[in-house]
């Protein structure tokens, strides 16, 4: 399944690590360097124009080539991944619902 983030940008539902509230989450200075840290690095997507109330933390794997095997160790994982986060103007509440689920497991 896909998840409709805003305007026309959609993402794999299985590649979303977590939803979060922008007014909730950025209170903490952990958050907002995390953040700040990400849209240096060119990781931060914007969805719209308007003011972002939430954020989507996504985890998009690289294809292995045809009859490879994914790595066992974590760093090798974390290597073949790549991290995108997104700024939309829907409130967390909203993108849960259209996910259909009310909390992240």
């Amino acid at each position: 399944m896909y998840l409709h983030l805003g305007q026309s940008v959609v993402v794999p539902e299985a590649e979303i690590i977590g939803v979060f509230d922008l007014d909730n989450t950025t209170g903490s200075h952990i958050t907002r360097k995390y953040l700040a840290d990400a849209e240096k690095k060119g990781l931060v997507i914007s969805v719209s124009d308007e003011l972002p109330k939430s954020f989507v933390v996504c985890c998009e794997k690289n294809p292995l080539p045809h009859g490879q095997r994914p790595s066992v160790t974590k760093q090798k994982d974390r290597a073949d991944s790549k991290i995108r986060i997104y700024l939309s103007q829907l409130n967390s509440q909203t993108l849960l619902k259209r996910a259909g689920t009310t909390q992240i497991s």
